[in-house]
């Protein structure tokens, strides 16, 4: 026997005729005996002392525990003693079965009817609910329904395949227990269908469950059928012995066996509960609050004992899941009382569990209990908690689990029961070490996780929504504050915020602070390193603390990171790289650290905090200059503050962030930062000039490296001050650069002399003179600058040509891009020289000059050119620059007599176009009408509108034209 759920009494005893069925209404019993009387028994306490009972209950009271005692005694109520009887008391009827179904009134046993076609009925069932009452006559299933008070009307009745022996309702179908099988009838069409064949010790059983399903009894099997005779999944009850009779009593089972009485749980796995030692048993009947046990001279009651007595006795015997499935047969009125006990017992269970090693199941009893996690964690007395949190004593938690029980209509013995069996008792000093470090071992730890994890999403979801609502508080306050600000000046008061209580997020630090150690202590580092990569609640000192002690470099820095402390982060992270760089080797898990490491961690801050960023970007810089550049390019960091730090810390890196920004865009680099560059290439130069001039082999040809940057640096920049610049150059070297510097402030005739007498490198002049004009091509609007001995050209544009012949005079205009001046000036001399040539110090190359005309004739103003030459030249030795330019002069005079030719065709085409749209016809005929007067044009005068529709008399339009011309003039107004 697992735990007491009925208690038998005996009610009554000593009966005088020997008993063959009963019934109860409410606290009373109704006996039929074998003399063909039915006696009533009461209470003792419910008869008055001159003998007459008190008023009827209608039902409402249930069978009590005392003696019964006779109320009234009628004989010959049956001409043959009745073999079953049921009660109706919502209809106040008595339905017996003698030889046939007798109807009684009660509680006055007034006789009602008697329905003459149940002659001869073994078996009837009531369906009180509907006022249905079926019977079994041998092969014959009638069916009747009550009406009226008094009236029972048939509705069917049909053929069964054998002699009914067992007979119950089940919804709108009726379930027959035959000869050899179990059949569920249609009432509405007779069908039979079979369900299975039944026992062949025991007679068949049907017994009705409240939800309206069957318990079918084969042998000593109770099999589970729905309304349609379909198996149901809840499994069986098997009884130790067929029984004879059976009863249901949520969530009980209760079957007559032949030796004893057995009582399982209905719900699966259906455990034997109860054994009651009575023998000589006729028959079970169920009550309102209760089972009668009959006998044949006497009956005895099994009261059931109260559900949350029952929970106590299971769980202090630790039958730990027969009390929680008890828990749910608590009625829905107890909701406290019924998460109360569950509560409880779920605690007590996962302490069972986790004591005795069974630790994940523990876990979940607990995460069923719901309970705070920090009593959980309190299991586990090793790990560092944050002190803000008072972690309960667990014993203490049981026992306030039992005061509650004793709050909750329990018996005064629960807290007693409980703490006799609370593990603070059953386990000695020395046990208890054994115990703690059992608590510390990897299962335990493993278990934890997965109960923390489990717990965490509602646990720091509430902690989130705690924040933001402390947060929109302080917003609100803050702005109340910034409204009364002078208000509260002139009062001198001041109404401090009341933050919201913090638990939640308490609760949450707890949560994360222990999870991530027992991840850590379980191998887990992946899931720690996205725990803490994602919003977490975990305790930075503790944190930090377990972590630098165990070696966990990366869960470290992901713990600085996620709670904002960069600086801590970058300065560890930077000791780290370090030491790998010294091989240091550290012990504990493999981990490896590289200043790209640094570069990763830093690049998100760029756009946050860039003073920091450049404050730890030093090492890496040294190590990894380019990534450092790049991190410093892609970030939102000024150009100008990088250049300073660089300037101060890392020099030689200076130019290398300028060249990379510069490539990436000019315009993102100011002039400062451009000059800044040139004037750096321009030092390195000096120095490389400086070390080549005291070893007396300068040469100015010579091109380092550096130089070609610094060349390649004022050709191609245009944000710098050349003038600068040119200051800083020495006077007998570096021609080339003074020459780019000079032409870049359009000091081009310097420039030339420079090319051609410094240099003495035509070449460099010729592509000089090549760059300028090339740039005056794309500025039509500027004089084009040639070289000294050039003039200057204008560029020919074609005027815009419309009409028949325009593609031919765009084909010709083509071939002349260019038109020559001839009365041109030489723009280029930007300097303030004269219109002669200056003779300081040079020598006419003739020759050269000579060969570039013949070369570049057509980019000359041929008359200038000619002015400058000397007059003894010969002309064949002009030939190589006439006779282009005079081909081309003579093609450009023919193209625009050609030109003209067209344009005056196209002229008159336009005109003959012209007149023909202004010839128009106007056809007047008899029908004409005056637009003006209305009136006939006939043979008068008239004239007509430019829309060339609008007719009118000559008459009529001057008339209206002087009528205008009078509206339309000032009106004078007298002084």
């Amino acid at each position: 026997m697992v735990h007491n759920a009925f208690d038998s009494f005996q009610l009554l005893r000593n009966c005088p005729a020997k008993i063959e069925c009963a019934a109860s209404y409410g606290s009373k019993l109704l006996l039929s005996c074998t003399d063909g009387s039915i006696r009533i028994y009461a209470p003792e306490s419910s008869t008055s002392s001159d003998g007459h009972s008190s008023p009827p209950d209608r039902g409402k009271a249930g069978i009590l525990r005392e003696p019964y005692v006779l109320e009234k005694a009628v004989m010959g109520f049956w001409k043959k003693h009745a073999i079953s009887m049921e009660v109706s008391v919502s209809r106040n009827i008595l339905i017996s079965l003698s030889d046939s179904i007798a109807i009684h009134r009660i509680p006055n046993l007034e006789a009602v009817m008697v329905i003459p076609k149940s002659k001869g009925a073994t078996v009837f069932a009531w369906d009180d609910r509907r006022g249905y009452l079926c019977f079994g006559k041998q092969k014959r299933v009638g069916i009747f329904r009550q009406e009226a008070a008094r009236d029972f009307v048939e509705l069917h009745e049909f053929g069964v395949p054998d002699s009914v022996k067992s007979i119950s309702w089940c919804g709108e179908n009726i379930c027959l227990g035959i000869r050899r099988a179990y059949m569920i009838l249609n009432t509405t069409n007779g069908m039979v269908s079979e369900v299975f064949p039944s026992g062949r010790i025991q007679a068949p059983l049907v017994v009705l469950l409240p939800s309206g399903e069957l318990v079918l009894g084969k042998d000593n099997i109770g099999v589970f059928v729905d309304q349609n005779g379909k198996l149901l999944q809840e499994g069986k009850i098997c009884w130790s012995e067929a029984p004879t009779s059976m009863v249901i009593h949520i969530p009980y089972a209760i079957a007559q066996l032949p030796r004893h009485i057995e009582i399982r749980s209905v719900g699966a796995p259906h455990p034997l509960v109860q054994i009651i030692s009575l023998h000589d048993v006729r028959f079970l009947i169920r009550s309102n609050n209760g089972i009668l046990v009959v006998l044949d001279s006497s009956i005895y009651g099994l009261l059931p004992v109260p559900l949350g007595a029952q929970i106590i006795q299971l769980t202090a015997s630790g039958n730990f899941e027969e009390a929680l499935a008890l828990c749910k047969s608590l009625p829905p009125e107890d909701s406290t009382l019924r998460a109360a006990k569950e509560g409880s017992i779920h605690i007590r269970y996962g302490h069972y569990l986790f004591d005795n090693g069974n630790y994940e199941e523990a876990m979940e009893q607990f995460l069923a209990s719901s309970v705070d996690v920090t009593y959980v964690l309190a299991l586990y007395p090793y790990m560092a908690l944050p002190k803000t949190l008072s972690i309960p004593d667990t014993d203490k938690v049981v026992y306030f689990a039992s005061d509650t029980l004793d709050h909750c209509r329990i018996s005064s013995n629960v807290s007693d029961i409980m703490e006799s069996s609370s593990p603070s008792h059953l386990c000695e000093s020395n046990e208890k070490e054994v115990l703690e470090s059992k608590k510390m071992s990897h299962d335990a730890l493993i278990a934890l996780v997965k109960l923390l994890q489990k717990k965490r999403f509602c646990i720091i979801e509430r902690a989130t929504a705690e924040g933001t609502d402390e947060a929109v508080s302080d917003a609100v306050d803050d702005s109340i504050k910034s409204c009364k600000s002078s208000r509260l000046k002139n009062s001198g008061k001041s109404h401090g915020h009341i933050h919201i209580s913090s638990g939640a997020r308490d609760m949450a630090a707890a949560l994360d602070t222990a999870l991530l150690q027992a991840l850590l202590l379980t191998g887990q580092s992946s899931v720690a390193l996205d725990l803490l990569k994602g919003p977490n609640y975990c305790d930075v000192k503790i944190c930090e603390e377990f972590l630098q002690k165990r070696n966990y470099n990366s869960e470290l820095l992901e713990l600085y990171k996620g709670n904002n402390l960069h600086r801590e982060a970058l300065k560890f992270l930077n000791q780290l790289v370090e030491e790998l760089s010294l091989c240091q080797p550290q012990s504990g898990p493999t981990q490896t650290f590289t200043p790209e490491m640094i570069i990763k961690y830093l690049k998100p801050l760029c756009a946050t905090d860039p003073m920091l960023v450049l404050e730890y970007s030093t090492f890496v810089l040294q190590s990894c200059p380019a990534q450092t550049i790049e991190l410093f390019l892609s970030g939102n960091l000024s150009a100008d503050l990088v250049n300073s730090y660089l300037k101060q810390n890392a020099p030689r890196m200076q130019a290398t962030y300028l060249e990379l920004m510069l490539s990436m865009n000019e315009n993102r680099i100011s002039t400062n930062l451009q000059n800044e560059l040139v004037l750096i290439y321009l030092a390195e130069v000096l120095d490389w000039h400086a070390e080549i001039t005291i070893e007396h082999m300068w040469d100015e040809k010579a091109y380092s490296p550096i130089r070609k940057k610094l060349l390649s640096a004022l050709e191609g920049i245009s944000g710098y001050n050349p003038e600068v610049v040119l200051k800083r150059l020495p006077a007998d070297a570096l021609y080339e650069e003074r020459a780019i510097l000079l032409g870049k402030m359009n000091q081009h005739q310097l420039a030339l002399a420079l090319y051609v007498h410094k240099l003495q490198c035509p070449e460099l002049a010729l592509a000089y003179c090549d760059r300028v004009y090339d740039v005056g091509q794309h500025q039509p609007s500027k004089p084009c600058v040639s070289a000294q001995s050039t003039g200057s050209q204008k560029v020919g544009s074609a005027k815009a040509k419309v009409g028949r012949g325009a593609k031919k005079i765009a084909e010709i205009e083509g071939a002349e891009d260019l038109r020559f001046s001839p009365s041109g000036t030489d723009s280029g001399r930007s300097d303030g020289e004269g219109d002669e040539p200056s003779q300081e110090g040079a020598f006419i190359m003739l020759e050269e000059a000579l060969d570039l005309l013949g070369r570049r004739w057509d980019r000359v103003n041929g008359g200038q050119a000619l002015k400058l030459l000397p007059r003894e030249i010969k002309l064949q030795d002009l030939a190589p620059f006439l006779e282009p330019l005079l081909k081309k002069s003579s093609e450009s005079h023919r193209n625009f007599s050609v030109i003209n030719s067209l344009r005056h065709s196209q002229n008159l085409q336009v005109k003959e176009e012209l007149y023909k749209q202004r010839r128009t016809f106007i056809m007047i005929s008899s029908d004409s009408m005056c637009s003006l007067c209305n009136k006939r044009i006939g043979t008068s005068v008239f004239a007509v509108y430019p829309n060339g529709k609008a007719l009118v008399h000559f008459v009529c339009f001057r008339d209206s034209q002087i009528i205008k011309a009078v509206r339309s003039s000032p009106i004078q107004k007298c002084g």
